[in-house]
């Protein structure tokens, strides 16, 4: 969990933040895209892996668990990660950031663009962690649903990949055509290579969430079906206690 949380889960958005993909997400779409990826799927999946509240759970003073319990248990939470209401927001965020001016407003203004990463992450969160996440939440479904629910919502981001790579305009043509790069790919070369890191890595990434999905339900099978074994030699152990003896070992002493 360790590994996942800190190595994976932030190590993936110090790459996002303090890399070169940092250094020219205003520059090319292609590196924001990359950067879209890593802060929107990979750093909330393995972030969830990490179960941070769970260990908090353990370690908070009781009044630190309270308050957390409480957070974890308000209506807005409880709304928020419902899976339909969470899936939604996960499918149609990315179609409203890069098909109206919000994209442009993001590499114009830089508290708009920071507060666009933490976005990504935050609406990461709210599908993934009750999805794939350790930790108790208010609203789990069974593992059919959630692979049912993967499977419904991820090939999205190949659809919205291959429209952007499919486009003949440019998204944020102003901004980009006003920085005169000199360098690199064309803007609608740029953008074509954007869409297909978008399709492909959505791929790639939903590929890692089925086999995650997988495996924990194959461990929850095995944890139910001991817990069934256990109740059934209880059950078995009662009964023969409840047995009346027989005539001979009523005469024993």
């Amino acid at each position: 969990r360790t590994a996942c949380f800190v190595g994976l889960g932030l190590g993936a958005a110090v790459l996002a933040t303090q890399s070169s993909l940092a250094a020219y997400d205003t520059v090319l779409i292609s590196m924001h895209m990359v950067q879209h990826m890593l802060l929107n799927m990979v750093v909330p999946i393995f972030l969830a892996l990490g179960a941070p509240i769970t260990l908090a759970l353990r370690t908070l003073p009781r009044r630190g668990r309270r308050s957390l319990l409480g957070v974890m248990h308000s209506r807005p939470v409880r709304v928020l990660t419902f899976p339909a209401v969470a899936g939604a927001i996960f499918i149609a965020n990315p179609f409203v950031l890069y098909f109206s001016g919000l994209y442009e407003a993001t590499l114009r203004n830089p508290v708009l663009h920071d507060l666009n990463h933490l976005h990504f992450v935050l609406v990461g969160c709210l599908w993934f962690w009750p999805l794939l996440g350790l930790d108790p939440m208010p609203n789990r479904v069974p593992y059919p649903l959630r692979m049912l629910g993967a499977f419904a919502t991820l090939p999205f981001h190949a659809f919205l990949g291959v429209a952007i790579m499919s486009s003949t305009t440019v998204l944020a043509a102003s901004w980009y055509e006003s920085l005169n790069r000199e360098w690199g790919p064309g803007l609608l070369e740029d953008q074509q290579v954007a869409g297909g890191i978008l399709w492909v890595t959505g791929d790639l990434v939903g590929l890692v969430v089925f086999a995650v999905l997988f495996a924990q339900w194959a461990r929850a099978s095995e944890r139910e079906a001991e817990r069934e074994d256990r109740r059934l030699d209880r059950l078995a152990a009662a009964a023969a206690a409840e047995l009346p003896r027989s005539p001979a070992d009523s005469q024993r002493p």
